[in-house]
């Protein structure tokens, strides 16, 4: 096979295969849909296309910022919007983990295991962002 370098091709084999990935992003809450009502949240969840649907809607996500980042008009202080994300996934943090103890049911210990887990969620995406601004603003330099 040879490689595509008409760009109106590629452009338009890349507008198939998005919309190949909705149809198929659609089919699956569709029967994810389907066990949620018959089944419930519980029944949903162990359905393995629920994890299929969170992987590839994480890959996804991660695959846009990418994007976005490279789209930014101006070139933002990496350090900067690290501080600022790092701020914004503690205070976040720290106001669900005070909600969860507010909770019947729920002790300090269970706020700070839920905050936690959140923040340390909350890492991987803020970083990842850092990387790409920082590489970015590297290109950028040369």
């Amino acid at each position: 096979m040879k490689k595509i370098t008409d760009e109106r091709l590629i452009l338009q084999n890349l507008k198939n295969i998005r919309f190949a990935y909705v149809i198929q992003t659609a089919g699956i809450i569709g029967i994810l849909g389907f066990d949620f009502i018959t089944n419930g949240l519980e029944g949903m969840r162990e359905n393995p296309l629920w994890l299929v649907f969170m992987i590839t809607t994480v890959i996804s996500l991660y695959l846009s910022m990418n994007i976005s980042v490279d789209h930014e008009k101006s070139n933002k202080a990496p350090k900067k919007g690290l501080t600022i994300s790092l701020l914004v996934a503690v205070m976040i943090s720290s106001v669900v983990g005070f909600l969860v103890t507010l909770t019947d049911g729920y002790t300090i210990n269970d706020g700070l295991v839920a905050g936690g887990i959140l923040f340390l969620c909350s890492l991987v995406p803020v970083f990842y962002i850092y990387y790409l601004r920082t590489k970015q603003e590297d290109d950028y330099d040369e």
